[in-house]
């Protein structure tokens, strides 16, 4: 079958032999670079934004590469070494950090949010850090009470930028959730938002300065950055940018008043940079194969885990859960104003694939799984 081999052979040997044929029963997928190139090739061109592919199977980053621009003004190409603003594929290294910080006995995934923060109102003895890492504390959108806050009138650009801290305030002004806690799933940003300030109370130290101590600096991702202006700065970095419905020409657009928000979206990376994060999870570099599983187990609730399409999905902690062809998975979209990224993991099968992009014409997702389709076969 083209794309495919089988070892066969004889041997003299009988334990050889029998070594030899267990081997010969894995058939292994033969992808060439060209193939993936020939997914992703059409989708720019060197005057665009547009966006880097990082594969990784059985343990090596086998193809990176980078498409079109990360700078169109300064006409900087993107390379493997580019930095994206990752958006929700964030939510998978904040819940990380909590993880980190129940290791190290600082929390409980059963605490309540009165119990760390006491001055939260009365509705957060009902709201765990479990549920907040599995969506499903009912917290209500961040989004719409700023918008409500800020006045639905005010021009885009005129609108402060939110951090996490001022998420908690918005919070800390509301009497209830939208649904009991842990009745049903929906995904919710403010959640992650208030775990980056839960990582902060337990463990004393600034969000970003968490991350890099805990997860980035021991794994070797020196160039990752949780990113805040006037802070620090995002090496190799990538602009956001959108296309206009009208024109249809490219316009830049980097920044929302919510991208100031670290933990649900702020964190910065490239594909290089990522396949560090990955041999770390299949290496259990961080944490223990049986600590791991917590973010792995997925949630129950009645009603079951549906996106706003109303898809069967699973979900853990910052990780999706249900499979992909009969593959067991572990993947995460994100999306916010000039990005669009994902990451596809399939452990059993030693795959991971990696897609960020600069421009919100394109579907990550969607192509990152045409690279799995080469292998998966």
């Amino acid at each position: 079958m083209p794309g495919h081999y089988c070892a066969r052979g004889k041997m003299k040997r009988h334990a050889v032999v029998a070594l030899f044929l267990l081997i010969s029963s894995v058939c292994f997928t033969q992808v060439k670079p060209e193939q993936i190139d020939a997914i992703f090739r059409p989708l720019t061109d060197d005057q665009s934004p547009g966006l880097s592919v990082g594969v990784i199977h059985d343990g090596k980053l086998v193809f990176a590469r980078g498409y079109g621009l990360a700078n169109v003004a300064q006409r900087t190409p993107i390379t493997p070494d580019t930095d994206f603003r990752l958006a929700s594929v964030t939510k998978q290294f904040t819940a990380m950090s909590i993880m980190l910080l129940v290791h190290d006995g600082k929390l409980r995934y059963d605490d309540s949010l009165t119990k760390i923060f006491p001055e939260f109102p009365p509705y957060g003895k009902d709201i765990t850090v479990r549920q907040l890492l599995n969506h499903t504390s009912g917290l209500k959108d961040y989004g719409e009470l700023y918008v409500k806050q800020v006045g639905e009138q005010t021009p885009m650009d005129k609108v402060p930028q939110i951090l996490d801290k001022g998420v908690l305030q918005l919070l800390e002004q509301q009497t209830t959730t939208d649904f009991p806690p842990g009745s049903k799933w929906m995904y919710s940003n403010s959640g992650y938002a208030v775990l980056a300030m839960i990582v902060e109370k337990a463990s004393g130290k600034p969000f970003g300065d968490f991350l890099h101590d805990r997860i980035f600096k021991p794994l070797h991702m020196d160039k990752t950055v949780a990113f805040e202006k006037g802070k620090n700065e995002v090496p190799n970095r990538a602009f956001g940018y959108r296309k206009d419905k009208k024109t249809g020409e490219i316009a830049f657009a980097d920044q929302s008043p919510t991208s100031a928000v670290l933990g649900d979206g702020g964190i910065y990376t490239s594909v290089k940079e990522m396949a560090k994060w990955d041999k770390a999870l299949r290496e259990h570099k961080l944490l223990s194969e049986a600590e791991m599983s917590e973010a792995f187990t997925p949630v129950q609730v009645e009603g079951g885990v549906k996106f706003e399409d109303g898809k069967e999905l699973a979900y853990g902690f910052g990780w999706f859960l249900n499979p992909y062809k009969g593959h067991e998975r572990e993947w995460h979209d994100g999306g916010t104003m000039g990005f669009l990224t994902t990451i596809q993991r399939f452990p059993k099968d030693g795959l991971t694939v990696v897609v960020l992009s600069n421009r919100m014409d394109l579907d990550p997702g969607e192509q990152a799984l045409k690279v799995a389709d080469l292998y998966l076969k």
